[in-house]
């Protein structure tokens, strides 16, 4: 667990389900055993609780309800591990449980908040036990409750990637809040059917074609250490005025004659053009924009309702960035809408194929940025009751180059944009993102 001056940790403990539940190993599924998912999701969301809130009864509360949560989400009190035959991972149940820890802080305040991180890691106490391998035994959950000094509470929450993708995580923290507010008999339904993803049939290797994600392209322009050195977050955020004049701008420059374009697409394409433009690659650099898409729908006959493991697949939009600077936000738009019109149901099963015969399968970093919508995850209504309200913040705990689209607190339609940029650029990144 790491330790800061900002932060002082008052409890740490080891929360075991409420009732039995099944002593049993699951198997994930060939999505969920992917390279590049094998790390903890990290959320952190901010509350304004009423004054004179209870804080000794509120973090009692926290416990008991994340006991009562793993009953029917038992996988969360296991511990995730390779398969011994090497193809892939599985959840081994033995109601190990999860650990929840209470803290306080005279460093920080509400206010903090408000404009993002001065920092990539400014944050990283607010859950202070960071796992770096998530196939070391440790557990795929933490909970921490952390007072600010003002009154203010932060909730950060840490979840183990192979073992669910951001809905189902939205999913189990709807009803762990449920819960802890005591709404009346919140019933969920989690489903685990991890064997629905997996191939059904073996690879043929004459029709084994390398998706676009997977690729590796030449660097040019020594990328790593253009795009990762010195990193400094940034947070912009977009109201449906800006969305709305950013779409119709995009369907202006755009050159193939689409009809329209979603705020997803042309946010997407602003964004990646933006970063690129700022960082000054050269022009012959492939650059990609890796981003998820949900295949729930996607994916036949479907995925039944509760199914809380990945269930997404990266689609790819790519281009030389003298193209994707040039050519202008429709460009880019265009490129966005095609990728995401390319996940069907035999991409799906393809890769599905793909990454059970190739264990190596996994994204390159060279020309890459990868891009997370949280905005439509259901985030900003985890409310834990108590007082507390929604959260007036939503965002990671660490902010890195990956970039984020987060959702804003009373604001629907609004978006904010939060990823990091090497330092000499973020001068630029601001200026051409609100050009």
């Amino acid at each position: 667990m790491t330790s800061s001056s900002s932060v002082r940790v008052k409890e740490a403990v080891v929360v075991i389900p409420s009732e039995p539940t099944p002593n049993c190993v699951l198997a994930l599924s060939t999505l969920d055993s992917q390279l590049f998912l094998r790390f903890t999701i990290e959320y952190l969301m901010v509350y304004r609780p009423e004054p004179g809130l209870d804080r000794a009864s509120t973090a009692a509360r926290f416990k008991a309800a994340l006991a009562k949560a793993m009953v029917p989400y038992f996988p969360f009190a296991g511990r995730v591990r390779s398969r011994s035959d090497g193809l892939g991972l599985e959840v081994v149940c033995k109601a190990q449980g999860a650990i929840f820890i209470e803290a306080s802080s005279e460093h920080y305040a509400i206010a903090d908040f408000e404009k993002g991180p001065k920092t990539v890691t400014q944050w990283r106490a607010l859950l202070s036990l960071n796992v770096p391998d998530v196939l070391k035994g440790l557990p795929p959950l933490v909970v921490q409750l952390t007072w600010l000094r003002d009154g203010a509470a932060a909730v950060g929450i840490g979840i183990n990637h192979c073992i669910c993708d951001g809905i189902g995580s939205s999913d189990f923290l709807n009803y762990f809040a449920e819960l802890t507010s005591r709404k009346d008999n919140p019933k969920p339904k989690p489903i685990w059917d991890r064997h629905i993803l997996n191939p059904q049939t073996p690879l043929k290797q004459k029709n084994r074609v390398i998706p676009p994600e997977f690729n590796r392209v030449p660097d040019l322009c020594g990328f790593m250490n253009r795009a990762t050195n010195n990193l400094k977050p940034t947070s912009i955020t977009f109201n449906s005025r800006r969305l709305t004049e950013l779409k119709r701008t995009a369907l202006r420059t755009c050159q193939t004659g689409e009809p329209f374009f979603t705020s997803f697409e042309t946010l997407a394409a602003h964004v990646w053009r933006t970063w690129a433009k700022a960082i000054g690659f050269p022009p012959n650099q492939i650059l990609k924009l890796l981003f998820s898409v949900n295949v729930r729908s996607r994916f036949k006959p479907g995925l039944p309702e509760g199914y809380y493991g990945n269930a997404f697949v990266l689609a790819c939009a790519q281009c030389s960035a003298g193209e994707l600077v040039e050519r202008g936000v429709g460009y880019g738009s265009g490129l966005v809408k095609q990728a995401k019109e390319r996940v069907d149901s035999e991409h799906v099963r393809r890769l599905s194929e793909l990454v059970s015969e190739s264990r190596g399968a996994s994204p390159d970093s060279v020309g890459v940025l990868i891009l997370s919508q949280w905005s439509r995850l259901g985030l900003e209504r985890v409310e834990f009751g108590m007082g507390m309200g929604k959260p007036v913040f939503v965002g990671p705990v660490c902010c890195d180059r990956y970039c984020i689209f987060l959702p804003v607190a009373g604001e629907r339609e609004s978006v904010r944009v939060a990823v990091a940029v090497p330092a000499v650029a973020v001068d630029k990144y601001h200026r051409f993102i609100n050009e």
